[in-house]
């Protein structure tokens, strides 16, 4: 075998381990614990297409409530932003996935930011939080990034110039008020914007199409 051919046979296998080294789900050992547990999720299509891990109660009846408690997404674990991903683009993800989750609720229940306000009705809680690692090419690292993870992506690997995914990592839970139990919770990791390389910096634009996704997801979950 020439070393041409040997070469081009070392490229493409490299492809096809790189390219299947990115999970489409969160991983059980990426979850951040910021939900009470994480028994019986599953993976799930959603209806826009991606996959996440979700359990929901088989009695779950979006019209049974009128009322939202939800205040806005945390940042869990306490964000340690560095030179690739500064506080400002922490600040305007949550903030973004904050005002578009009240918007799709705002459609159909009233939003409120405590359960006094929402005595005397039927309430659903609504705890979520971004989550986050950052992945270099030895593996994940965690809690260093909030709530990016550039993960390797493609046969440029091989030249130490790859590209790179950016990923955001979500964990949510509803909770009927009237009971305190867990109605629905989900575990998602959604991709942003392809990096040139490890250097890029990266914003809170690489992600707003990802969330609109998960905004056009929740919108049908509760409809």
């Amino acid at each position: 075998m020439t070393p041409s051919r040997k070469l081009f046979i070392g490229v493409a296998l490299t492809s096809l381990l790189l390219g299947g080294c990115t999970s489409k789900v969160t991983e059980r050992q990426q979850y951040s614990g910021f939900l009470p547990n994480y028994n019986n999720l599953q993976e799930v299509t959603t209806t826009s297409g991606e996959k996440a891990m979700r359990w929901v109660i088989p009695s779950w009846n979006p019209n049974a409530y009128t009322t939202v408690v939800f205040n806005k997404l945390e940042l869990y674990p306490a964000p340690q932003p560095n030179e690739r991903v500064n506080r400002k683009t922490l600040e305007e993800l949550q903030n973004y996935m904050t005002n578009q989750a009240k918007g799709v609720l705002g459609q159909k229940y009233r939003v409120v930011t405590n359960p006094a306000s929402a005595a005397g009705s039927k309430t659903l809680i609504l705890w979520a939080a971004i989550t986050g690692v950052n992945a270099e090419n030895e593996g994940m690292k965690w809690y260093e990034v909030i709530p990016v993870a550039a993960v390797v992506g493609g046969v440029q690997a091989i030249s130490g110039h790859r590209d790179q995914d950016t990923e955001l990592f979500i964990e949510a839970e509803f909770i009927d008020a009237s009971n305190q139990q867990t109605v629905a919770k989900v575990v998602r990791k959604v991709f942003g914007t392809q990096l040139k390389n490890a250097n890029q910096t990266i914003t809170a634009n690489d992600f707003k199409a990802a969330i609109d996704k998960l905004t056009s997801d929740l919108r049908a979950f509760i409809r």
